[in-house]
């Protein structure tokens, strides 16, 4: 399962957040899909210039005089949060289907509510992407450039099949070969190493076995070549049961 930015603290206390009003109990767990993440509305000045905002549920107006160093305020109709600045750097505010706003990392594809009502598991929309600026070439004309889906967690992202690695998928962090090729190569070529040492290893132990007697220092030699045969064939096995992640098509 793909790791989830779940918001251990609501940016309300439990008294203000009104988790319970109107008996709404959602079906926990079950994705839903959020747009863009959400803006600080304008603020408009009414009633002899005391800075006030819509609520962006309600719509009621809320008094932020002295409230500006906050990043959100809560309506006293509805008891929800409604930002009154630009999210911290690198976050941003995503609102829940259930009207509790949450903020969560700018990168971060899927969260999940933090309300015991609600448990939904949000998939964020993707942001739009910036257009390449100061002759840098944009992703999708980067020859080998293709979409990857993980063979652990599922989830997709963008590899270059001409490098000759392995992925490392930027959701479980965890290591797979980008289709089999790569891997059965490299068990292959560890596999020839490790048989090839091994045999190198029981040939000179064999023949230079009365010399040892003599010498203890060839059992050091005995041994360190069979750890490398044995590091070759145990890396070779490691090739051979490494998952394999597939590619879905260039972006």
């Amino acid at each position: 399962m793909p790791e989830l930015d779940v918001e251990k603290q609501p940016l309300l206390p439990p008294e203000d957040r009104g988790d319970q009003r109107n008996g709404s109990i959602s079906s926990a767990g079950q994705p839903v899909t959020a747009g863009p993440h959400e803006l600080p509305p304008p603020y408009p000045s009414i009633n002899g210039g005391i800075p006030m905002v819509a609520c962006k549920v309600c719509q009621n107006m809320i008094d932020i005089s002295g409230k500006k160093d906050q990043h959100v305020v809560k309506c006293t109709q509805c008891n929800e949060a409604t930002p009154i600045r630009n999210a911290p750097p690198g976050r941003k505010y995503v609102r829940c289907p259930c009207n509790c706003l949450l903020i969560c990392k700018g990168t971060s594809q899927r969260i999940a509510c933090p309300r015991p009502n609600c448990k939904r598991i949000i998939n964020l929309a993707p942001s739009p992407t910036t257009p390449a600026s100061g002759g840098s070439v944009a992703p999708n004309n980067v020859p080998g450039m293709c979409r990857v889906t993980c063979a652990h967690c599922h989830d997709t992202f963008l590899f270059n099949t001409l490098n000759n690695a392995l992925a490392r998928c930027p959701h479980c962090r965890k290591v797979t070969s980008v289709g089999p090729e790569f891997a059965r190569t490299r068990a292959i070529i560890f596999l020839i190493l490790g048989l090839i040492v091994l045999g190198v290893a029981i040939g000179m132990t064999c023949g230079t076995y009365t010399i040892a007697q003599e010498k203890a220092g060839m059992y050091v030699v005995y041994v360190a070549a069979f750890i490398v045969a044995l590091a070759f064939l145990f890396r070779s096995i490691y090739y051979c049961f490494m998952k394999i992640s597939f590619i879905e098509g260039p972006i």
